[in-house]
């Protein structure tokens, strides 16, 4: 018994067979890096840990989302092991709406050349967007499935200046009431499990008190070249232990309404970039444990909900 709603059963239950993600790269910058907000980014990010290196500078923008596209779906369609017919386009890098409308649209628009895409999904900020860029993005629900990712982190205002996220819980809170003027796009919440003071119930009473359709979880963990790894190696910052990530896993689903989708339970980073926690790339392993504890529990996703609504 799946005790928690994953996005794989969410997709079969859309298409009735497995759909995969597609990573893409589209080559956009961020506003908290270009000097927009700030140069410094957010103490946790460095990109290139959890994203292939594709983009590649000597073509157009729009043929690096081409070349992406095109090898993703010959490497999966084309595997014994795989062979999967339906993919959803994951604009993923950065920001995937820091751009004027007409150069967003070009670049959504590539995936109109491929009829195996059925979905596309735009992680981005919830400082960079509005009505116009809403609009066009509504625009693609007519033949897809469209998701929004945004990245929240957290609710709390304390927390997210100490993250330098550059935007406050008003102004994600904001963003999700304007796009919940476009009912066909689904809005998904990047959280991160274990910051310092975190209070993961009330976040997950955010989640269903802003209606969100789904959520990603991400470790807080530590990267090369970031500024968490200078406070890391300074012995300033603690990193969840296994335990304790999947104890806080299951709070916070026990927390959140049932039918939101958990877009997924545990981050992962490339190894030579990873300085801890080393447990958090063997994510099957991960979710099995989340599985048994909550099995333990005799516990499930939306447990506590009706109760802390």
């Amino acid at each position: 018994m799946e005790r928690y709603f994953s996005f794989n059963r969410y997709l079969r239950q859309i298409f009735g067979e497995r759909v995969h993600r597609i990573s893409i790269d589209a080559g956009f910058s961020c506003p908290n890096l270009d000097g927009s907000i700030s140069d410094k980014g957010c103490i946790f990010c460095n990109n290139l840990a959890f994203v292939q290196q594709y983009y590649d500078n000597k073509v157009s923008q729009l043929e690096n989302v081409r070349r992406q596209i095109q090898d993703a779906i010959n490497f999966y369609s084309n595997s014994k092991r795989f062979k999967i017919k339906k993919f959803i386009a994951y604009f993923q890098s950065y920001t995937n709406t820091y751009a004027d409308v007409e150069k967003l649209e070009s670049v959504y628009d590539v995936v109109k050349e491929f009829p195996q895409i059925v979905g596309i999904s735009i992680s981005t900020r919830p400082d960079c967007i509005d009505e116009e860029k809403l609009k066009l993005i509504n625009s693609y629900t007519e033949k897809y499935l469209v998701w929004v990712e945004y990245g929240m982190q957290t609710s709390d205002d304390k927390i997210l200046i100490w993250l330098n996220r550059g935007h406050s819980w008003d102004d994600f809170v904001n963003t999700i009431e304007l796009t919940k003027k476009y009912p066909k796009i689904n809005i998904g919440a990047h959280i991160i499990v274990g910051l310092p003071q975190q209070d993961i119930i009330k976040d997950a009473e955010e989640v269903g008190r802003l209606k969100l359709n789904g959520v990603k979880l991400h470790v807080l963990h530590i990267l090369k070249n970031t500024y968490l790894e200078k406070l890391y190696n300074e012995g300033k910052i603690k990193i969840l232990e296994e335990n304790e990530y999947i104890n806080e896993v299951c709070k916070f689903l026990e927390n959140i309404p049932k039918d939101v989708v958990i877009l997924r339970l545990v981050s992962s980073a490339k190894k030579e970039l990873l300085l801890a926690p080393e447990w958090m790339n063997n994510k099957t392993k991960i979710i099995l444990k989340i599985n048994e504890r909550l099995e333990q529990l005799n516990s499930y996703q939306g447990r506590n909900f009706s109760t802390n609504s």
